[in-house]
């Protein structure tokens, strides 16, 4: 209590300097030009706030441009919150190969025209507000360019100008988020988005087909999604292909829902028209019950008594928070960020889980393509990794098809959530170590550049929601049989691990891996009891967070099988609708019922 007093007066306090004084908050992420810079939402849970990032791959991208109202003209203090991001591997005790050394993710600051002295993003390894010194303000619509130096990922949060010559902004939680909201001018209460039969949040292969058949079966849903694009890890962002098969016997129309949203073309990567972003949207949109809520990710659930209220969400550009009513909720999240929020029962395993994955490619440019040193990525000139010296990874050839495959994937032992922006950038430097070595150590590929990394991390595996019936290996080896079998399992018990092949050097921190293949029994069809949570009782889930063991994720996790368990929940709910429920008396009570929808089926 003493704790939350102290705060509130610091608060109070800040507030009452800012009053007394000019500033001017402008998020990176708010700019009305992005340029070559990307928007990264993946963290903003754990540092506060969606940010821009300059991922160029080597090559400096195009400037960020906004232009902003400022108060009064005059000289104001600038503070930039950035980072060093390979910061973290450039202490005493970081072993030589893991050891960073310069700053690649240095950028600059344009005021009205005029170019700050300081560089940003080489100061600290964690998020922080960095001095940028003073500029004199001669107008007041003050033109902000973001430059970006090296094209090596280099991230503002956000600048703040003032004329408070003490302030010192606050850097974490509560107290940062408020400061925000005061300096931006937003609302205390969230705007309302409308009250809705079903909330599904996540935007991935699972949402989109829970929201497609409860939508189709007569529920009015929001489907909110915090990227721009739907499609999650099959979406040209993240470029996986769809695993796993549907439409199997003996309810051979559960899966019709997944077969809309298939691209025409399989690519892993492949180039982005690949992925037909659009055609999934359009999909979405073409249904009058659905309203789609693009660039927005809910941070806050209102829970009464293991019931589900609402939700609220937070725009990734404009910091614009909406509310989201609902009679039942769908996480589709992959993280499992709704149940978690709303106090679900749920397991994640600390160490000896599966990685994430950011699948990148190379391409024959035809003329020559240097690519710079990286003296700050992984150091692997001495080391062999797939597409060196005939090393090659799991199921591919030597050469260019095994680099930037399923296999380069990291964080093993690492904490999905906690700790995300690390494993994204371990598998950054994994990547740019690699190139530079084949490039500028070996001598090879002269012609070659590369074409395409995603920033945007493929998961695998982090927080699994429990649910009266917890999936397990021995269950599916077994072929246990279960009266509510909904959803059918086809792919192997795949479950990665670290590579020994290539860990040498690299315990605990290895970031190529191996696919340990299972079998049993299939079609395996599982049972509905892993849909829903076992006490967070109007909350459905679907996709990789689902009611299972960390072995049986092995095989529920692909796409097509997490779209088959969407149409599922959007019949539950359907049946929730029509009886007044829950969805545990879907089980319960009107189960074949259920069975009737799955036999008819919800495609087009």
């Amino acid at each position: 209590m003493k704790c939350k007093i102290i705060l509130w007066m610091v608060t109070v306090f800040m507030i009452f300097n800012l009053a007394r004084a000019d500033s001017v908050l402008v998020e990176g992420e708010s700019f009305q030009e992005l340029g070559g810079w990307g928007v990264d939402q993946q963290f903003m849970d754990i540092m506060g706030s969606p940010f821009l990032i300059a991922h160029g791959l080597g090559n400096p991208v195009k400037d960020a441009i906004t232009t902003v109202a400022f108060p009064e003209t005059g000289e104001y203090r600038i503070l930039v919150r950035t980072r060093d991001w390979v910061g973290t591997w450039k202490t005493p005790e970081t072993p030589d190969n893991f050891k960073a050394v310069g700053t690649p993710g240095e950028f600059e600051l344009i005021i009205n025209g005029k170019k700050l002295p300081l560089k940003f993003g080489g100061e600290s390894a964690e998020w922080h507000w960095q001095d940028g010194g003073k500029v004199f303000v001669d107008s007041k619509q003050v033109v902000i360019v973001l430059h970006d130096l090296k094209g090596f990922d280099g991230r503002c949060d956000a600048i703040l100008f003032t004329t408070d010559e003490k302030m010192l902004p606050p850097n974490k939680g509560g107290e940062m988020a408020e400061f925000r909201r005061r300096l931006l001018g937003q609302a205390e209460q969230a705007e309302e988005a409308g009250d809705f039969d079903l909330v599904v949040t996540g935007g991935g292969i699972a949402g989109i087909c829970t929201a497609l058949s409860a939508a189709r079966l007569g529920l009015t849903v929001a489907l909110i999604q915090d990227r721009p694009v739907l499609g999650g890890n099959n979406s040209s962002e993240i470029r996986v292909w769809l695993g796993g098969e549907v439409n199997k016997s003996p309810y051979p129309r559960v899966g019709d829902v997944v077969r809309e949203l298939e691209p025409r073309q399989r690519g892993n990567p492949g180039t982005a028209e690949i992925y037909e972003d659009e055609k999934r949207i359009s999909l979405v949109e073409a249904e009058s019950n659905i309203k789609l809520f693009l660039n927005r990710r809910v941070n806050e659930v209102q829970v009464e008594s293991g019931h589900i209220r609402a939700l609220m969400a937070r725009n990734t550009r404009t910091g614009d928070r909406m509310r989201f009513s609902g009679k039942w909720f769908a996480d589709c999240t992959g993280d499992g960020t709704i149940g978690f929020l709303a106090g679900a029962d749920h397991e994640i395993s600390s160490k000896g889980h599966m990685g994430s994955s950011n699948l990148w490619s190379v391409r024959d440019a035809g003329v020559p393509s240097p690519f710079p040193s990286c003296p700050w990525a992984l150091n692997l000139k001495g080391k062999d990794f797939p597409g060196r010296n005939q090393s090659v990874g799991q199921w591919s050839k030597p050469g260019l098809d095994s680099l930037g495959r399923w296999f380069w994937e990291s964080g093993f032992n690492w904490d999905p959530i906690a700790d995300g922006e690390k494993i994204r950038d371990w598998n950054l430097r994994a990547m740019f170590g690699a190139w530079d070595t084949l490039k500028n150590t070996d001598s090879l590929y002269p012609n070659h550049k590369l074409e395409w990394a995603s920033f945007i991390s493929g998961s695998r595996e982090s927080r699994r929601l429990l649910g009266d019936v917890v999936l397990s290996k021995e269950d599916l080896v077994g072929a246990r049989q279960w009266n509510d079998a909904c959803f059918p399992c086809t792919w192997s018990i795949d479950v990665h691990t670290p590579n020994p092949l290539f860990g040498k050097g690299f315990d605990g921190n290895e970031f190529i891996s191996t696919a340990n293949m299972g079998e049993y029994p299939r079609p395996y069809w599982a049972p509905y009891r892993c849909l829903y949570s076992r006490n967070i009782e109007n909350l459905f889930m679907a996709g990789r967070d689902i009611s299972v063991t960390h072995e049986a994720l092995g095989t529920v996790r692909v796409m097509r099988t997490c779209g088959a368990m969407g149409e599922i929940v959007g019949m539950a709910a359907s049946l929730c609708k029509k009886h007044n429920t829950v969805p545990r008396a879907i089980y319960h009570k009107h189960l074949e019922e259920l069975k009737q929808l799955m036999k008819s089926g919800i495609g087009r």
